[in-house]
């Protein structure tokens, strides 16, 4: 008897070994198998109405991703922000420090100052009509608005802090905590809510409207002086000017860029060496190697210094750049060429023309009342 009992308890036992070395292997067999997995969550979407950006006169419609559209209470709430020096480490630093309306929403240092004025590597790129950009930063390191205005906040040069402090510091503000609230129906700040919320503002610095917008699109005879309409004519001339192959006019709207990287021969040395490899640091493709986005022209009048090095003081000195044909080195872009051939009226043509792409600038997009607007970092 004892026998038999053994041997059904090993046959008992055999099988519920099998059964489990099953179950390790298959574990769709598992007695859940019919359960439907947890659904991720949510992204955290806006509570108010979705107001639409209208675009000015020469622009075309302002991309909006679809999970930050924008809406009034997101908008007011990311201009606070924008302007409020809270989200940096020691109080001094807010994002218009380096992108000032008063300045083209970039700013007058060559590279940009951070905390403690420490000097970051690069110039500040303009806020305006950033919305349009497929990637954001010279070297095109970030996808969107929102993941740009990330890495200001946690940058040891910049804001230099993490984005953990500065939630904290929000969280602690029952005026934020409220707004917050109003604008996203959540009494808990996140850094995505903080960055959505600074995305949906910068989509509203937009600018067109310009005498040259006016004079191509608005067909305004009069709104473009002679100089500047001859400078349009060299501009897009591609046996001359040839700018409008990188800063694109379209037939019903003009970005003023084509969106890509170019070497332009900014920071090569006399063997052609370069001190910034650009946009080669994100993609270490050969051929990106000093490679930098192509800035819109937009109110470029009002952004010197010029480059992503702010090497170039006044418009004039970065027209120089181009017509002496750009800095050689291996990876100069082929479009570069020189320009000495101009003469000196055509080059002051080209620059009446470039000086006819500032538009007005539009309403609620200076520091809202009560903010601070400091000078500094990148």
């Amino acid at each position: 008897m004892k026998r038999i009992h053994f041997g059904v308890f090993a046959v008992v036992l055999l099988a519920i070994v099998a059964f489990l070395l099953l179950f390790s292997i298959h574990p769709r067999l598992q007695l859940t198998e019919n359960a439907t997995p947890a659904p991720q969550a949510a992204a955290v979407m806006p509570v108010g109405k979705v107001v639409q950006i209208k675009p000015p006169l020469g622009l075309p419609p302002v991309p909006i991703p679809a999970d930050n559209p924008p809406t009034a209470e997101t908008i007011a709430l990311g201009r606070k922000l924008y302007y409020d020096p809270i989200l940096s480490a020691d109080g001094t630093i807010s994002c218009a420090s380096c992108h000032s309306p008063d300045t083209g929403f970039t700013d007058r240092h060559p590279v940009s100052l951070g905390v403690g004025g420490k000097k970051g590597t690069r110039h500040s790129p303009t806020v305006i009509n950033s919305a349009y950009n497929d990637l954001q930063f010279w070297d095109g390191r970030a996808p969107s608005l929102e993941e740009q205005a990330k890495g200001p906040i946690a940058n040891p040069v910049e804001m230099a802090t993490t984005h953990a402090d500065a939630v904290k510091r929000l969280q602690a503000n029952p005026a934020y905590v409220a707004e917050f609230r109003q604008a996203w129906g959540t009494d808990q700040i996140t850094i995505d809510l903080v960055v959505k919320s600074i995305g949906s503002f910068e989509r509203t610095v937009v600018s067109g409207d310009s005498p040259f917008d006016r004079f191509y699109y608005g067909h305004d005879r009069k709104a473009l002086s002679a100089s500047a309409q001859r400078g349009l004519k060299l501009f897009m001339d591609p046996k001359k000017g040839n700018c409008e192959v990188c800063h694109t006019i379209g037939k019903h709207y003009a970005l003023f860029t084509d969106n890509k990287f170019h070497n332009l021969g900014v920071g090569a040395d006399v063997d052609g060496n370069l001190n910034d490899l650009g946009r080669f640091t994100q993609t270490k493709n050969e051929a990106d190697t000093g490679a930098f986005k192509t800035p819109t022209l937009r109110n470029v009048a009002q952004r010197a210094p010029y480059m992503h090095d702010g090497s170039f003081p006044t418009l004039q000195d970065a027209l120089a750049h181009y017509i002496g044909g750009g800095n050689q080195n291996p990876h100069l872009d082929k479009e570069m060429h020189a320009l000495d051939f101009l003469t000196f009226d055509e080059r002051d043509d080209l620059l009446a023309f470039l000086e006819s792409l500032t538009g007005p600038q539009r309403d609620n997009l200076g520091p809202p009342a009560g903010n601070k607007n400091t000078a500094g970092g990148e």
